[in-house]
């Protein structure tokens, strides 16, 4: 099939359609107050790294010169307007979310001040907070015509200063807002009232005691952001280790090309002309105009003040039927596999088995890949346990995971210190495979444990991502996930895999087969259909094969959170495929691919995307489910998920978001997916 502009939805677009959807959820009334608020923080905090990385990439394309129709569908330069376009529209509407939220808080005796709503009782409270928390931090630039403006931090938000002294002459500054004080002043109670200031307003109100020594008759102060290119460059010192090129390229980031700058639209025009001279930014560059307040990312931590009212309620993650904390994993997985589904079910396990791996005499070896690992990990701690209780431990730490990459650095470093082995990947490859195996002897020979997962080793975000973790004992999968740790320890050698699917080598040859036998299958008047769960499709390879299946008849349902480039419902091409998307409480992080194979299903939990990176560009893996129970588990829950019409979205080439509504009973997907496994809990 020819690529024109109506078989497929351009990935940067379809990317901000999703966010549209996140945006959605800080809009809808049925979602808590405080949630939403969170939710504008995600639609924000998502929109800086777009800048950062897609935005800046198609800015790079086009300032090579290279047109980019033929990557992108569309000329970089009309893609970029486009994209300012839409975001400005977007920015638009959060705002309005913003005020409506606001004035809901309100009726809940939650008031959020600025600088000129102070009364006295706050006065002080707000001076001395100032005095002792704020002002030792602050960093503040004074602009003059002969200085060169200081390098602006990446994504930092800066109040721009203009003072208007009484000679006439009007003097600029920045005061740079300090990241590590909380963005949300909590005021105290009065009446029954709460108060919260933002932190940008405290500063407004202080204003004289930081430009006291100014003789002025007016100041302002307005917000601007400027965001830089986040893409990694790499250079060629071959005295450097792996370890510190990424290093240099995460420091380089903060000296990255802007690529988007946002003010407060109040802002003068002169204060903004000014601004802009000195920083060099130009037409290329995507200039929208926001609100007074920027980083809107920190409302992601907007305080609750106790409110569990105004938030979702907090589930307690259930325990697996089968499957104790109390005694030992290796013992209960070695007759069966069993298989986690969080949030709805305890990250606790993954940690228990490492740590039952660390303590065991018997186990000689752990081996895992690390794509993103929490704050504080629970995960690491266990490997350098094992590692000092004599185990051999190797862990492929994927050091360019994006906005991660120091911090992995930092686990690395600490992990090869106390013992443990550390691959840092494939030359050319990001590793995102998530895997893990451990080698224990058994009666004078070697049986082999593991899990294979779909998202990454986090307990943090285990707590709000929906991840499949399979516990298995299967010898048969297992020698495979050996071979693709062999893999890494010598990667110019290619293995053949029996069970599992790997990229780069083998998953769109394998997934192409298993689209034609739904093909062949369809033909022949048999059953046939395909049933995906991804968080993007964007590889017009693997959408033109399903395009393919569905001119041949072969039913296609898929639900994708991010980016779908897949055009469904037209006629002729992709009349077949039906494609939904749900954004809930939780971060829908399931990869599921399900294919009829004339009633024998096979089935597989992946961590990777249908996208050209997953399928050509990192280690993945693919893992199938054989167990009958787990099998009837996971349709299930796809079949839960496809029912959802309270929080699933149709796609289709509108790209309106339109909620998927139907007169069935009211199903929402991950609320009845707890009910689902509380129910499976406690069957007898």
């Amino acid at each position: 099939m020819t690529k024109d502009k109506n078989s497929y939805i351009n990935r940067e677009l379809s990317w901000l359609q999703f966010n549209e959807r996140v945006l959605q959820e800080a809009a809808d009334e049925s979602v808590p107050l405080i949630e939403r608020f969170r939710f504008l923080g995600i639609f924000s905090n998502n929109l800086d790294e777009f800048f950062k990385v897609r935005y800046a990439t198609i800015k790079r394309i086009d300032e090579a010169g290279k047109g980019g129709k033929s990557e992108l569908g569309i000329k970089a330069s009309e893609l970029l307007d486009l994209i300012t376009q839409v975001v400005i529209k977007q920015q638009s509407q959060s705002l309005d979310i913003l005020s409506n939220i606001q004035k809901k808080l309100e009726l809940e005796n939650i008031f959020i001040i600025d600088e000129t709503q102070v009364d006295n009782d706050q006065h002080d409270f707000i001076k001395n907070y100032y005095l002792q928390q704020v002002s030792p931090a602050l960093v503040t630039i004074i602009l003059n015509d002969a200085v060169d403006l200081p390098l602006l931090k990446d994504s930092a938000a800066y109040l721009a200063v203009k003072m208007e002294l009484t000679n006439n002459y009007k003097q600029f500054a920045l005061i740079e807002i300090p990241k590590f004080i909380d963005r949300f002043v909590v005021l105290p109670e009065k009446d029954g009232r709460n108060f919260i200031m933002i932190l940008d307003d405290v500063i407004r109100y202080c204003l004289n005691d930081i430009f006291n020594i100014f003789s002025y008759t007016h100041i302002t102060a307005n917000m601007i952001k400027i965001t830089r290119d986040g893409e990694l460059d790499f250079d060629s010192d071959l005295s450097k280790s792996f370890i510190e090129k990424i290093s240099d390229s995460v420091k380089d980031r903060q000296i990255g090309d802007p690529v988007r700058f946002v003010y407060d639209k109040t802002i003068d025009s002169e204060t903004l002309e000014y601004l802009m001279s000195k920083m060099g930014i130009n037409s290329k560059d995507s200039v929208i105009p926001g609100g007074r307040y920027h980083n809107r990312r920190d409302y992601m931590d907007f305080p609750s003040l106790g409110r569990t009212d105004l938030l979702y309620e907090k589930i307690k993650p259930l325990e697996i039927k089968g499957l104790s904390l109390k005694s030992s994993i290796f013992n209960t997985i070695s007759n069966k596999d069993y298989l986690l589904h969080t949030p709805y079910q305890t990250f606790s396990y993954v940690v228990k088995f490492l740590r039952e791996a660390a303590l065991d005499p018997q186990v000689k070896s752990i081996k895992i890949t690390i794509y993103r690992l929490a704050q504080i990990s629970h995960i690491a701690s266990s490997l350098i346990n094992a590692a000092k209780n004599g185990k051999k431990v190797v862990v492929v730490i994927e050091l360019r995971a994006r906005f991660d990459e120091q911090a992995n650095i930092d686990y690395a470093e600490q992990m090869q210190d106390e013992g443990v082995q550390m691959l840092f990947g494939v030359t050319g490859l990001k590793v995102h495979s998530k895997i893990c195996l451990i080698e224990r002897e058994e009666e004078n020979s070697i049986k082999r444990y593991g899990f294979i997962s779909t998202g990454n080793f986090n307990e943090s975000t285990a707590k709000i991502y929906t991840d499949f973790t399979l516990f298995t004992a299967n010898q048969k999968i297992l020698k495979d996930v050996n071979k693709v740790f062999s893999f890494f320890d010598t990667n110019y050698r290619i293995h053949r895999y029996k069970h599992i699917i790997t990229s780069p080598h083998y998953s769109r040859s394998k997934l192409f087969a298993l689209i034609d036998t739904e093909i062949e299958n369809v033909k022949l008047g048999q059953p046939a259909f395909i049933k995906l769960k991804l968080n993007s499709i964007s590889s017009y390879k693997m959408i033109d094969k399903l395009y393919e299946a569905s001119r041949a008849g072969v039913k296609i349902q898929m639900i994708v959170r991010g980016i779908c480039c897949l055009v469904p419902g037209v006629k002729g091409m992709s009349e077949n495929i039906e494609v939904i998307s749900i954004i809930d409480k939780f971060l829908e992080h399931t990869r599921l691919f399900m294919f009829c194979n004339n009633d024998d299903t096979i089935m597989y939990i992946s961590s990777a995307d249908w996208m050209t990176r997953n399928i050509e560009n990192r280690v993945e893996v693919s893992c199938p489910i054989y167990q009958e129970d787990i099998k009837q588990e996971l349709m299930d829950v796809f079949d839960i998920c496809w029912r959802d019409n309270v929080k699933a979205r149709q796609i289709d080439a509108s790209q309106n978001n339109t909620y998927r509504t139907n007169n069935n009973p009211k199903v929402r997907a991950q609320f009845a997916l707890y009910d689902y496994y509380k129910e499976k809990l406690n069957a007898s």
